[in-house]
């Protein structure tokens, strides 16, 4: 078979001396593989070509001499022959050889000791896994489309090797101050001696020019209280957020007095879109549609006082035959009345965590492919792989910003500077 890597050079010759790619040389070399009929990945295709002649070319560079090149003075360290190794690509599975110096002191960099994965593999992994598949069926995966052997034991610390990456970004500075902070939760099924259900928390915040910023993931234990909260925002302060204008939760226990203690003049908003489903659950379904047709003037009130009063007619029409939905809304009605001093911009995008549905609905995806997890930390794990694999194109992102434009200009106006403010 015809060395294709050698009619252009050595195979470093593809990089120049810039560190970059030369496409050209890359065409060239691409189309004489064709031309000869040399397979990209085969015994003696084009990647094992190219990997040889840049190994050779890190050893020349280590010995300072090439092949054959006579000795003056004499050396203390010279090549000694070579050895195989299989490594998986993105393809499939392919044997180098890879050279060896009589010292031992030889380091490659293309293809490093004990590495046995070149470029992608690691990344095709972490995207298979953050898309909700086990590693059984990653492994499965691998084998079907590119006839890769690779064991679970192997998957794991692929994937176990994002958590310093993970604890880097929960740990990450945050901005001064954001506009509004979304709060909600996803629940996982983790297997403690039994299988039971942990809530995942997410902070979702809006930052000062419109991008979205998820500041961080927290799994419950069960003590979500006030102490709960006042541990992760204080948190989430201690990082540099000293201000929030507004956080929407969804009447999370505890949350309001643990926010009023972190950041005294942030307003807490419950979901108006939750508080209505949660009424729901205490109505018959013929009578859904009533309800929330009588509940509607309350929603889009121009005023607080005006609530009040369509509130007054709702209980009068429906208090007696449903007075759990009066208790709840009741309970609710401090957090659910904030979002009715703004006007319109504010009001669409506040009184719902819509703003993170989206994200919740690819966890949601994820959890329920993988059914239940071993540990708190493999749910965490999973969960932040989804999160980190969302809107690859960048276009969610625009949208996100064109919806918040509006918005933010009311924030800054309403809330009397302090946007500003605090990003001076």
């Amino acid at each position: 078979m015809t060395d294709v890597a050698s009619d252009i050079g050595a195979g470093e010759a593809v990089v120049s001396g810039t560190g970059a790619v030369d496409d050209g040389l890359v065409a060239e070399l691409v189309a004489r593989a064709q031309a000869g009929g040399v397979k990209l990945t085969r015994e003696g295709g084009l990647l094992q070509q190219l990997t040889k002649r840049v190994l050779e070319g890190e050893l020349t560079q280590h010995l300072g001499h090439e092949p054959g090149e006579r000795a003056e003075g004499g050396r203390e360290n010279y090549r000694n022959g070579h050895r195989s190794k299989t490594v998986m690509t993105e393809s499939r599975p392919v044997e180098i050889a890879v050279p060896r110096d009589r010292a031992g002191s030889f380091e490659p960099q293309l293809v490093k000791k004990r590495q046995r994965r070149l470029g992608g593999v690691d990344e095709m992994v972490l995207s298979l896994s953050a898309k909700g598949l086990t590693h059984g069926e990653i492994s499965a995966h691998l084998a079907e489309v590119y006839g890769a052997e690779i064991s679970k034991s192997t998957i794991s610390p692929i994937t176990d090797s994002v958590m310093a990456g993970m604890a880097e970004w929960q740990n990450r500075p945050l901005d001064s101050v954001y506009p509004v902070v979304f709060i909600d939760c996803v629940n996982v099924k983790v297997r403690d001696g039994h299988v039971a259900n942990r809530p995942v928390y997410m902070a979702v915040a809006v930052t000062a020019e419109g991008h979205r910023d998820i500041l961080g993931l927290w799994i419950g234990d069960g003590g979500e209280g006030a102490k709960y909260w006042l541990q992760v925002l204080t948190e989430i302060k201690n990082r540099g957020a000293a201000d929030v204008l507004m956080l929407v939760c969804d009447g999370l226990t505890g949350l309001p007095d643990a926010v009023n203690t972190v950041w005294p003049a942030t307003i807490v908003q419950t979901c108006v879109v939750h508080l209505l489903r949660n009424s729901f659950r205490y109505a018959a379904r013929q009578d859904w549609e009533k309800i929330a047709k009588a509940l509607r003037p309350v929603c889009t009130a121009p005023t607080e006082e005006a609530a009040l009063e369509r509130f007054v007619e709702f209980t009068d029409a429906w208090g007696g035959k449903y007075p759990a939905i009066v208790r709840l809304w009741e309970a609710a009605w401090a957090e659910f009345v904030p979002f009715l001093q703004f006007d319109i911009e504010i009001r669409k995008i506040v009184c719902t965590t819509n703003a993170i549905e989206s994200i919740n609905a690819r966890i949601h995806k994820i959890v329920r492919a993988r059914g239940h997890f071993p540990t708190d930390q493999a749910a965490l794990k999973c969960v932040y792989l989804a999160v980190m694999s969302l809107d690859p194109t960048g276009t969610g992102r625009k949208r996100w910003t064109m919806r918040w434009k509006a918005a933010l200009q009311a924030f800054d106006i309403t809330f009397d500077g302090r946007l500003t403010a605090g990003r001076r």
